[in-house]
């Protein structure tokens, strides 16, 4: 079992930044990459940015690119994503997840475990 919990997300105003943390405990070592997905109210979940622990690559929804950052160097420290020129449309329960199949994926089928979610809420 991985057991992720996430933390700061907040109340931000529109064009502002948030960075968000997920720290991962238990058997690390089956994970091989990490996601971070989030869902507003009566939408359902999507993804938003996803790293792989082979060779770091990293994959983003057209819909954050260029304005949102996931990071991390391994299974065993904090994965993070750096939320810069937030917008309201932005406000959503965040989610991290990690993965033990091989690779990089958006797809939440993909991932073996979640975390209980840390909310963002932007303001216009």
């Amino acid at each position: 079992q991985v057991q992720l919990v996430e933390s700061g997300g907040g109340l931000v105003q529109a064009g502002g930044s948030l960075r968000l943390s997920c720290a991962a405990s238990g058997r690390t070592f089956s994970s091989y990459g990490m996601g971070w997905f989030r869902q507003a109210p009566g939408k359902e979940r999507e993804f938003v940015a996803a790293i792989s622990w082979s060779g770091g690559s990293t994959y983003y929804a057209d819909i954050v690119k260029g304005r949102f950052t996931i990071s991390g160097d391994n299974a065993k420290n904090p994965v993070f994503l750096q939320l810069n020129n937030l917008k309201p449309e932005d406000t959503a329960v965040y989610y991290c997840a990690a993965r033990t199949l091989w690779g990089i994926s958006g797809r939440l089928p993909d991932y073996d475990y979640w975390g209980q979610g840390t909310q963002v809420t932007v303001s216009s």
